[in-house]
């Protein structure tokens, strides 16, 4: 924040998250600490590469005006992440009832006699915020994919496909007793609208391999809290 007496302008960094081929924008609030008109002009010693909108106008008495500076899309970083870029905000005090449009060169002219409060302004590049780590669907940011089932009988989709694949490696041998719990095991997923538990009733119908119901009589025990992974 500037000390300025006419014009208050924060920032004096203009930060932009830099990011090759897009445009970046950062806003400046302008306060006009008076009870004047005050005009300003935004200047820059590089006009092709930055669009400011407005880069003149009038700030009302003890009021805030935003100015939005937009950094053109880059093709190259420079080396050093450095900028040397550099803004030059003037402010004068204007004439009542004067208007944007009535704002002219002359009137931030030194030359003429006229009191020019400036403020210099300097751009720095930023790294982009990181993109969120993405949550598999139906388990709690922070909590693994294998989470178990909860009370009320939901469970993720993601787990149920990482316990098929763990126990697609799996020969244990398994006990005829183990039969009745395949209805359980059902049931379950018909609670949970698992889209597996018709692939489920479809492997348990075929007899071809008997690992296939390895796979579904184990996860049931993975359920029932009785194997733990």
């Amino acid at each position: 924040m500037s000390n300025s007496e006419l014009l208050t302008v924060e920032p004096l960094d203009l930060q932009f998250p830099f990011e090759l081929k897009k445009q970046i924008s950062c806003s400046l609030y302008l306060t006009n600490k008076t009870d004047n008109n005050v005009a300003f002009k935004v200047k820059t010693t590089n006009p092709k590469k930055y669009c400011v909108r407005p880069n003149t106008g009038v700030v009302l008495p003890r009021s805030t005006c935003e100015v939005l500076v937009t950094m053109q899309a880059q093709k190259e970083a420079p080396s050093d992440m450095q900028c040397k870029d550099k803004f030059l905000l003037q402010g004068v005090i204007a004439s009542p009832g004067v208007t944007a449009k009535e704002v002219t060169p002359e009137m931030f002219s030194k030359e003429a006699g006229h009191l020019v409060e400036e403020t210099k302004l300097r751009v720095t590049y930023v790294a982009p915020p990181r993109p969120p780590s993405p949550v598999h669907e139906g388990s709690e940011e922070g909590s693994s994919p294998r989470a178990s089932v909860s009370d009320n009988g939901h469970g993720s989709e993601f787990s149920v496909m990482l316990c098929f694949r763990d126990l697609a490696w799996t020969g244990l041998n398994l006990k005829k007793t183990h039969l009745r719990y395949f209805s359980q095991f059902f049931q379950v997923c018909n609670r949970q609208n698992h889209v597996k538990s018709s692939f489920a009733f479809a492997l348990f119908k075929t007899d071809a391999l008997l690992l296939w119901r390895l796979r579904i009589f184990l996860y049931v025990d993975y359920l029932k809290g009785s194997l733990h992974f």
